[in-house]
């Protein structure tokens, strides 16, 4: 009599763990889980093939070792805490620099270099271990989404360094001679911020640096801000900046394989050694001549096309403007001295450039209109970046001498391709904002972090 009604509680339980496995909720999890596994294994097994350890070894060292970038691990612990109540971000973040300064004692006993950054990875691994041994139900669910979250950023970090030797080891030629030579059509605007940024002397130079290589830690502050809501409304918003840099980072270094450059002050630059054109940058510009593919060394990265830190700032720009003034005018600073660094260091040409602000609308838009249902306007607009970015490319690779020999007609050509992108991406958020035409209703779906 007993045995019968626990088969059949038995069966019943089956048939929900079953069918909460089919639930899409689940499956979409699963299935992105498996994917960035796979792509993170398979970063690192080409990384070893080179005999450079891949993201997973170098983000598990820094669990003991010295971090790279302390400011980006707290940046990422920043991230993890919106899930937090204030008072358990207060013992998250105190625990994290007791850690630190723990780790730094260690260091100076033993001679080695100061850091810091290791406690704010220990918080941020043990808050997984609490959700998992401590929490259940939704309280665990949001818990590991903000842990993911702010892994997230440091992976991304860490796969973006890996991409970057990827370049290096698998493109031996580069095509900057094409790309300087379509540039004419601009006016060559690296060689003419170069000299500016010089003229400014070390003050301009270290503010510039700053914000170029903490574009990550600027992205952190606004998405601190969208999801400020977080721990009260227990769920993330649909749709917030951190999506937008991991897609840009995610897709950028694909085109790096198809459109390997360097930048002046490599090609055309002292950096560049004898693998360098001549050494012009930026005081003078190379003489006009039929570009050709140019060998390079197996170091250098070749992510100048497009300039994904453009592409970066431009999305920090667009989702500070729903912030309060002072964080639109910082979004708004942190594009234009973005835009100077990438140009005054001689890291990317004024091409890189417009084609790294209709890339980063084109992704933008992309993940607006998949929220929304891919309804008619965001189709619209994602096929005409998409197209644009790709008429760009051709026309840098196959049509650089024209542009270089008619640099007033397609000089405003290049401008004007931009500006159109930039509308339609306007034309079409002003038709999602509230009030104006409703979104296509679609199923519930799951929280996308």
């Amino acid at each position: 009599m007993i045995s019968i009604p626990s088969r059949v509680f038995s069966r019943i339980s089956l048939r929900t763990a079953a069918a909460a496995l089919r639930r899409p909720r689940v499956l979409l999890w699963a299935a992105a889980g498996v994917v960035t596994l796979g792509f993170l294994v398979a970063l690192e097994v080409a990384a070893r093939h080179y005999g450079l350890p891949g993201p997973i070894t170098t983000q598990a060292q820094e669990v003991i070792f010295a971090p790279k970038s302390g400011f980006l691990l707290y940046a990422s612990l920043g991230l993890m805490m919106v899930v937090l109540t204030w008072r358990q971000r207060f013992v998250a973040l105190g625990s994290a620099i007791g850690i630190d300064l723990v780790f730094l004692l260690v260091r100076l006993a033993v001679h080695a270099e100061p850091a810091f950054g290791n406690g704010a990875l220990w918080v941020i691994l043990g808050c997984a271990v609490i959700a998992v041994a401590r929490r259940t139900g939704r309280e665990r669910t949001l818990l590991l989404k903000g842990v993911g979250l702010g892994l997230l950023l440091v992976t991304g970090r860490k796969t973006g360094d890996t991409w970057l030797l990827i370049t290096s080891k698998t493109r031996p030629a580069v095509l900057d001679q094409y790309a300087e030579t379509a540039d004419r059509a601009l006016g060559n605007p690296s060689w003419l911020v170069g000299r500016a940024v010089e003229a400014t002397g070390p003050i301009g130079s270290h503010v510039l640096d700053y914000v170029y290589i903490q574009l990550a830690v600027a992205a952190v502050v606004v998405a601190m801000y969208q999801l400020r809501h977080v721990a009260v409304d227990r769920g993330f918003p649909r749709h917030h900046l951190v999506r937008t840099f991991l897609v840009i980072g995610l897709i950028g270094p694909a085109v790096y394989m198809i459109f390997p450059t360097v930048g002046p002050v490599f090609a055309y630059g002292a950096d560049g050694g004898h693998w360098a054109v001549a050494n012009l940058w930026p005081d003078a510009t190379p003489s006009l001549s039929a570009p050709h593919p140019m060998a390079f060394d197996e170091i250098t990265p070749r992510n100048c096309m497009p300039s994904l830190h453009t592409a970066w700032a431009t999305a920090i720009f667009l989702h500070s403007r729903k912030g309060p003034k002072l964080l639109q005018c910082a979004g708004a600073f942190w594009l234009v001295a973005t835009l100077g660094a990438t140009l005054g260091f001689g890291y990317h040409y004024g091409v890189d450039l417009v084609a790294g602000v209709v890339f980063s609308l084109t992704i933008e838009a992309g993940l607006r209109t998949h929220d929304r249902g891919w309804d008619a306007a965001g189709i619209r607009m994602v096929t005409y970046g998409a197209g644009v970015f790709v008429a760009l490319l051709l026309s840098y690779r196959y049509l650089p001498m024209r542009m270089a020999e008619h640099p007033w007609l397609f000089g405003p050509l290049l401008l004007l391709a931009m500006t159109s992108v930039i509308l339609a991406y306007i034309r079409a958020i002003t038709l999602w904002e509230p009030g104006s035409v409703p979104a296509r209703q679609l199923d519930p779906q799951p929280e996308m972090v």
